[in-house]
């Protein structure tokens, strides 16, 4: 049992993926080939625009939220949230906490043009073979729970399967770490994965000291257009949106209702 409770959470994925993994490894010459003979990937976050570009996520359930839409069918909602105007999608494929799975993105790559981030907690390289096989274009790399060399390692991998690594912190103390794996996308978390608590600020404070030659996508606890406003000027390129989007009957018009955002650049 974790000596701390905030963090049982946290830790129960980590475990729990560590045993997933370990049934991968079973198949990890399979997922390999199947990589290799995988079709290119679509282009991630490739550019900024002149607005802040919307990542739309398929999510059914959530550690903090507990059941969001649990009859999401991730098609559909992939399908509307392209219509609506989201520049990439994010695919939850992590199962007993968030009720994803890899299939679902396997359907969601074939089912629309937009380039989808495998959003998980990628422990091994074998997941980003998973992921490349699946049609994944990016994969999420979680500076809190990987050390700085595995964390350099597991981005060094995504970038040789053309994979763009999406790496993510939420505390100042975790970006040195995960500049130095080179990320051309910086991922920057509002929610504290130990306590599942979500700080605007905080995420505001930390995206104004990340170079502006970097990309940085703000996560996390955006529900309106004033949140897309507030993090815009601090400097994000894009938000992640997940619950906010996932729950609605027309994801589509949730998408619509937040792009369009000006950008501004960082200093």
């Amino acid at each position: 049992m974790p000596s701390n409770p905030r963090h049982a959470t946290l830790d129960a994925i980590v475990a729990e993926t560590r045993a997933r993994v370990a049934a991968l490894l079973r198949r990890a010459a399979e997922l390999e080939k199947q990589a290799e003979a995988a079709p290119p990937p679509k282009p991630f976050l490739r550019s900024r625009g002149p607005t802040i570009g919307v990542i739309a996520e398929v999510k059914r359930r959530s550690p903090s939220q507990g059941a969001i839409r649990v009859d999401l069918d991730p098609v559909n909602h992939a399908r509307a949230y392209e219509r609506g105007g989201a520049e990439a999608v994010s695919v939850l494929t992590e199962e007993a906490h968030f009720g994803g799975s890899i299939d679902d993105l396997t359907r969601v790559a074939a089912a629309v043009d937009l380039p989808v981030l495998r959003k998980d907690f990628v422990l091994h390289e074998v997941q980003i073979h998973e992921a490349r096989a699946a049609g994944a274009s990016a994969v999420l790399l979680i500076a809190r729970v990987l050390p700085p060399d595995q964390l350099q390692d597991l981005a060094r991998t995504a970038r040789l399967w053309d994979l763009v690594p999406l790496i993510e912190v939420h505390a100042a103390r975790e970006l040195a770490a995960a500049l130095a794996a080179g990320p051309a996308v910086l991922g920057v978390n509002a929610r504290d994965l130990d306590t599942l608590a979500v700080d605007l600020g905080g995420a505001e404070e930390i995206i104004r000291h990340v170079p502006p030659d970097v990309t940085v996508v703000a996560e996390s606890g955006v529900e309106t257009r004033q949140d897309v406003e507030r993090l815009a000027a601090a400097g994000a390129d894009f938000i992640l949106v997940g619950t906010s989007v996932a729950r609605q009957d027309d994801p589509e018009q949730a998408v619509r209702a937040l792009v369009g955002v000006k950008r501004q650049n960082r200093k």
